[in-house]
């Protein structure tokens, strides 16, 4: 197997170039544990966002090769990027559009029960507040009004910093939380491919010195 070809791969890569090289790196899905189960790239693993910071040195010392990040829209994928980098994780990539371009790309995906992603539900969420407190802005009382600027101000500026404070909020919530995520359990999982694809490349032919190899 020709691991080295991962290796080219840019840090923000497309559905395409991951769906060539799938199986030279490893696919960590950092969206919650029920919308994995919901949809999910085949043959990637389940570690929630807020999961990595404790157990980034473990997932280090597990993972050999490339890791590509993958959440919903990328942004969740991307703030998971910052978090092993700052635990000195090599060859990390994103992918671009996450697994909604994955999806838009009409590439594999295991599913399950359907489930509402955290960004939907955060769009449905400050939607609802914004129209609701707009109404009431104009019937009941024109300060309530200034609650729909709050929200949209409140949208602008986790644009400006790629990140949600509802996100984090709506993801501690019973609905998000009914499917749990065994990160030991994908740790040692990781840890086993590593070994056993450490192995398959000592005794494949290719690693092998050719003849006369000396003399060059």
């Amino acid at each position: 197997m020709n691991r080295p070809v991962a290796h080219t791969l840019p840090t923000l890569i497309t559905p395409a170039d991951l769906a060539a090289h799938q199986s030279t790196v490893t696919v960590l899905d950092v969206r919650s544990p029920a919308e994995f189960a919901s949809a999910h790239i085949p043959g990637s693993y389940n570690v929630p966002l807020e999961l990595l910071p404790e157990h980034a040195a473990e997932l280090g010392s597990s993972i050999g090769e490339p890791l590509v990040l993958v959440c919903r829209s990328g942004m969740r994928a991307r703030q998971a990027e910052q978090t092993l980098r700052a635990a000195d994780l090599p060859r990390l990539h994103v992918l671009d559009g996450g697994l909604a371009a994955w999806e838009g790309a009409s590439l594999a995906l295991n599913r399950g029960r359907s489930h509402w992603s955290i960004e939907r539900q955060v769009r449905g969420v400050a939607g609802g507040i914004a129209m609701t407190a707009a109404l009431a802005g104009l019937v009941v009382w024109r300060p309530l009004g200034g609650i729909a600027a709050a929200i949209g101000g409140g949208l602008f500026v986790s644009a400006l910093t790629d990140s949600c404070t509802m996100a984090r909020v709506l993801g501690k919530l019973r609905y998000n939380q009914s499917i749990t995520c065994d990160v030991s359990s994908v740790i040692a999982d990781l840890g086993s491919r590593r070994v056993l694809e450490s192995d398959s490349a000592r005794r494949s032919p290719s690693s092998l010195p050719h003849s006369g190899a000396a003399s060059q």
